[in-house]
């Protein structure tokens, strides 16, 4: 699925302040990386915003947002905005701010370090899996 450049572009400029962005493909659409973690992302032209958890419920109850459900179970902690709930730069920069605090906080930064962490190595002083063969 194709996504729209015209959202993309918005969400850049959004998020243009800051020197942590990576975009990556994903999804069918584009992905926002901030700080190593989702933030938000466009497929087709709705925003894919990460808001966690803790905001997730009343994320949903937010006019054009829906569950994320692409594998039959609700990804919990993500929304989908349809297009028209990010029509305003207002209504985007406020799920893009959203997504921001999200792959900032405290606990997902701490998730980041923690993943790219040396694995450690096997008790026979050997490397395991994947690391084996590197």
């Amino acid at each position: 699925m194709a996504y729209s450049e015209e959202l993309a572009m918005r969400v850049r400029v959004a998020l243009e302040d800051r020197d942590d962005v990576l975009e990556k493909k994903m999804f069918g659409g584009l992905c926002f990386m901030v700080a190593g973690s989702m933030a938000c992302g466009i497929m087709g032209d709705d925003l894919l915003a990460r808001v966690g958890a803790d905001a997730y419920e009343d994320a949903l109850g937010r006019p054009h947002a829906r569950m994320m459900d692409f594998t039959g179970r609700p990804l919990k902690g993500f929304v989908i905005v349809a297009a028209a709930g990010v029509r305003t730069e207002a209504a985007l920069g406020r799920w893009v701010r959203e997504g921001v605090a999200f792959a900032t906080s405290p606990e997902q930064i701490a998730k980041q370090r923690k993943a790219a962490a040396p694995k450690p190595l096997s008790q026979a002083g050997r490397a395991t899996g994947w690391d084996a063969i590197a």
